[in-house]
C-alpha cells in the first residue's frame, strides 16, 4: 500500500507540475510592459499602476489569440502595477471599476463567471439591482470558456518591493470615449493601510 499511495502521489505532483508548467508556456508569449511605459497610468506612494482596454485587434490577439472578448460584450482592461514602494503590498482586496463619462460604474467580472454571462448588459448605476430573468448560457457551449480567460486574469496576491504585476480584468460593457478605470484596496503589507486610489483616465480608442 505505501507504495502504491507513493506512486499516486508521485503521479498527482508530476501532473500539477506539468499543467503549471504549460500554463506558464502559454503565458511567456505575453509580455505587458513596465507600469512606467504606458501613457495611461498614475503613481501614488511610489506606486505605478497603468490601465490599458484592448479592443484593437493586434492588442487583443497578443494576448488572447483568435478570441476576441469584445465580439462577446466583454471589455478586457490590463493592469499593470509596479512597486517601486520600497515594501511589499497586499493585492488580494484590489477592486477595479469601469466609470463611464455619465459616471456610471461597470463592475469587474471575475474570469471564472464569463462563461456563465448572457453577452453584453448596458452599464447600470452601482448598487442599482441587476434585471430579473436574465437567461444563463451553458458554460460548455460559451466562447468565454477558453481557459486563456483565466490565464489572462489578474491573480497577483502580494507584490514584493522592486516587481511589478500584470492581468487583466474583465467588464460587460463596450470601451467609451471619456471612460476611467478606478481601482482602490492595495495595502500595505506590514501595517495594513490602504494606499490612495487609483483613478485612471482612458484613452479614446484604446490604444497603448
Amino acid at each position: 500500500m505505501p507504495v502504491v499511495s507513493n506512486r499516486l502521489t508521485s503521479s498527482i505532483a508530476l501532473f500539477a507540475a506539468l499543467a503549471l508548467a504549460s500554463a506558464a508556456d502559454k503565458d511567456v508569449r505575453f509580455a505587458p510592459g513596465r507600469a512606467a511605459s504606458y501613457p495611461t497610468k498614475q503613481t501614488n506612494d511610489k506606486v505605478t499602476v497603468a490601465a490599458v482596454p484592448y479592443v484593437m485587434e493586434d492588442q487583443v490577439k497578443s494576448a488572447f489569440g483568435k478570441l476576441d472578448p469584445n465580439k462577446h460584450g466583454v471589455l478586457p482592461v490590463l493592469i499593470v502595477i509596479q512597486n517601486d514602494s520600497g515594501q511589499a503590498l497586499r493585492m488580494d482586496e484590489i477592486k477595479v471599476e469601469y466609470i463611464l463619462p455619465d459616471r456610471s460604474k461597470v463592475e469587474a467580472t471575475p474570469a471564472k463567471e464569463l462563461p456563465y454571462t448572457s453577452g453584453l448588459r448596458m452599464p447600470s448605476i452601482q448598487n442599482s439591482p441587476l434585471p430579473t430573468g436574465t437567461p444563463r448560457v451553458s458554460r460548455k457551449k460559451h466562447p468565454l470558456a477558453d481557459p486563456q480567460m483565466e490565464l489572462r486574469g489578474f491573480a497577483a496576491r502580494m507584490l514584493p518591493p522592486g516587481e511589478q504585476a500584470s492581468g487583466f480584468f474583465f467588464f460587460q460593457t463596450v470601451n467609451r470615449r471619456g471612460s476611467k478605470v478606478y481601482l482602490t484596496g492595495i495595502r500595505e503589507a506590514n501595517s495594513g493601510k490602504e494606499l490612495f486610489y487609483f483613478e485612471i483616465p482612458l484613452s479614446e480608442d484604446g490604444t497603448n
